[in-house]
């Protein structure tokens, strides 16, 4: 076994551990009746529109692929683009590690559509890109709105928050003005990136963000039941409970999402709420993906097999891509 593999499994194990200690510490006090009986105070028309942000999220998602294929120079129709991108999300937001478990499986789909490993990987790195400009647009302005409660957490004084918010806003901004001006890929260490166009990058930080806002709005749909948090309290919440799950990798967020939201806006984050926004936005899509990535390794034909040198070569230039 790689050494890089034992370091995966092992933060996988160390995540698996966190997740289940932080949701020991969410849940204990709580019987399963109290989880019932506070899901159950949730109305119909709050449960629908946290439907509608989350399918508006993942419509967005789809565009991140949609948006890559055109990067990578192989675009795709836009049902090609939407399937992939919805099934390797709706599994790589639960199993966590998104970059190497979504990325498995849009492998899947668009070797089959004629990408190479290197095309694929041009893909996935462009929509990590795209996901890590969103949540940057949207932590600056979450930071420099609503300070106080990033404050809570992060114990930065205001002056350290405002040069951190500016900070965060300003790479959607500088990302936009390399696109504009170069052209050679970009090399920091063993990563190599090549900018994409203007067009191309303003559209990454527009459906980035928008798809960031609107999963902030499903969790306050959840959360503004009992009335005391504003959406700009939710979507601060949110960024800073997603900065954690990108810093921990625990599969799904798994009661990292839930601890956070809880220690952010302590009353307001009922445990019904937490819990059918889990459901709402992670379990529903899962149990759609799933049976949609079982039908398609059915239906959709593999591709031609390669020589083993060239799928050597394809499998060195993917891995130079996103290392």
């Amino acid at each position: 076994m790689s050494i890089k593999r034992v370091i995966i499994n092992l933060a996988l194990g160390l995540g698996m551990m966190l997740a289940a200690f932080l949701l020991y510490r969410v849940f204990s006090r709580y019987t399963l009746s109290d989880v019932m009986e506070s899901i159950g105070t949730i109305p119909g028309a709050r449960i629908l529109s946290g439907l509608g942000f989350a399918a508006a999220s993942y419509l967005c998602l789809t565009g991140f692929d949609w948006l890559a294929l055109r990067y990578a120079g192989k675009p795709l129709s836009y049902p090609r683009a939407a399937i992939a991108s919805f099934t390797s999300l709706s599994i790589g937001h639960n199993l966590g590690f998104a970059a190497l478990s979504s990325g498995a499986v849009r492998y899947r789909f668009y070797s089959r559509w004629g990408l190479d490993a290197e095309e694929v990987a041009k893909v996935i790195l462009f929509c990590g890109v795209t996901v890590s400009i969103g949540l940057s647009a949207l932590a600056g302005i979450a930071l420099l709105i609503n300070p106080q409660d990033a404050a809570n957490l992060l114990k930065l004084g205001p002056a350290s928050l405002f040069a951190l918010g500016c900070a965060c806003l300003s790479l959607p901004v500088v990302y936009v003005i390399l696109s504009a001006i170069v052209r050679a890929p970009l090399h920091l260490w063993k990563w190599s990136f090549e900018m994409p166009r203007l067009k191309l990058a303003l559209g990454q930080v527009v459906i980035g963000t928008v798809n960031f806002i609107f999963v902030a709005a499903c969790l306050h749909q959840m959360l503004a039941v009992q009335g005391q948090a504003s959406y700009v309290q939710t979507a601060t919440a949110y960024v800073l409970a997603n900065i954690a799950v990108l810093a921990t990798h625990v599969p799904g967020g798994l009661g990292v999402i839930e601890a956070t939201v809880s220690y952010v806006l302590p009353g307001a984050a009922s445990i019904g709420a937490l819990v059918a926004f889990r459901v709402i936005y992670f379990l529903i899509p899962l149990l759609i993906g799933l049976p949609v990535f079982a039908i398609s390794e059915v239906v959709i034909p593999k591709p031609r097999q390669l020589p083993s040198e060239d799928r050597s070569q394809q499998s060195a230039h993917a891995q130079t891509q996103l290392l």
